[in-house]
């Protein structure tokens, strides 16, 4: 995700624009931190899918005690963590070294780790200087989401590969996440005719579903998210009123199908929806509008309408 300050100079003219020093600590600290929560998270789901039992979430949060008695305990959660942080870096670094190649100024990645379901809300670049091109804004915008859909191609199929059938495991815990496109077909290839709540993922399977999610997510045409700066490249200032269009669309979401979406919704309406204007009349090339196309595909094969509901 990239996120846009108001403060911008012009990205040209690296020579004369003094760029802020990178704050390498607080970038460390806080992927160290993220690091941690997360491998909590991953060690609740090992010891769950050892035990053919549903994922204790509870244990996601006590596994912070647990930790100062046993930190042996956080040992099995790092095939999760590690897998999801690596999936989150490539996103981050495809915006970082694209923006870099053109010269604006961006900050390195911000990890946010945050006690939810996954240990983490993601991470984020900040842009600091102005982006006058269709095109630029364009390659930077989509960058991140190619770079990270093939780092969790991999983890994915070996993610698979580890899971194992447990018959209505889907429909015991508390929660049942859904199933993106591409998962349901590499569930298909691995586990021909066996229902999808019957299916346990491995952990690496489940740090690469939050990677699926992440980019869908990221994909969405609205406002500062990468889909709505690759709309934005095409359209201009016409993507304002699409991104709000696409936030009811949300809500809608958020009534009929996953409350989730509410939260989503609301995020987006509040902090996201501002885009800076871009005055290029130059349309982008072909190349480019295929790209576009493939970044749709990959929204496509990532997207699910309901990612987290409660059972009845």
């Amino acid at each position: 995700m990239t996120e846009s300050s108001p403060q911008a100079g012009l990205y040209a003219f690296e020579e004369f624009h003094a760029w802020p020093r990178h704050r390498y600590w607080l970038h460390a600290l806080l992927l160290m931190a993220t690091l941690l929560s997360t491998t909590i998270v991953g060690a609740s789901m090992a010891r769950s899918f050892a035990q053919n039992q549903p994922i204790d979430y509870g244990e996601s949060f006590t596994g912070y005690l647990r930790m100062w008695h046993d930190p042996s305990y956080l040992l099995p959660g790092l095939p999760f963590s590690l897998t999801l942080l690596t999936i989150l870096l490539a996103h981050e670094f495809g915006h970082f070294l694209t923006a870099r190649y053109y010269l604006v100024d961006v900050s390195l990645p911000y990890f946010v780790p945050f006690p939810s379901l996954i240990g983490t809300m993601g991470a984020f670049i900040r842009i600091r200087s102005a982006i006058l091109s269709k095109r630029v804004l364009f390659d930077i915008g989509i960058a991140g989401p190619l770079a990270g859909f093939v780092a969790l191609i991999s983890p994915l199929i070996a993610g698979i590969a580890l899971s194992k059938v447990v018959p209505g495991i889907g429909q015991s815990g508390d929660l049942v996440f859904g199933t993106p496109l591409i998962l349901r077909l590499m569930e298909w290839v691995r586990f021909p005719g066996v229902p999808v709540q019957d299916i346990y993922l491995h952990p690496v399977a489940r740090a690469a579903w939050v990677g699926l999610l992440a980019t869908a997510l990221n994909l969405l045409p609205i406002g500062q998210l990468d889909g709505g700066h690759i709309l934005y490249a095409f359209l201009g200032e016409r993507t304002k009123f699409l991104s709000r269009l696409f936030v009811f669309i949300l809500v809608l979401m958020g009534f009929f199908i996953a409350y989730s979406w509410l939260f989503w919704a609301a995020l987006l309406f509040f902090f996201g929806m501002r885009h800076p204007a871009i005055v290029d009349p130059n349309p982008l090339d072909r190349f480019r509008i295929r790209l576009a196309v493939v970044a749709l595909a990959i929204f496509i094969l990532s997207f699910t309408a309901a990612p987290v509901h409660a059972l009845p």
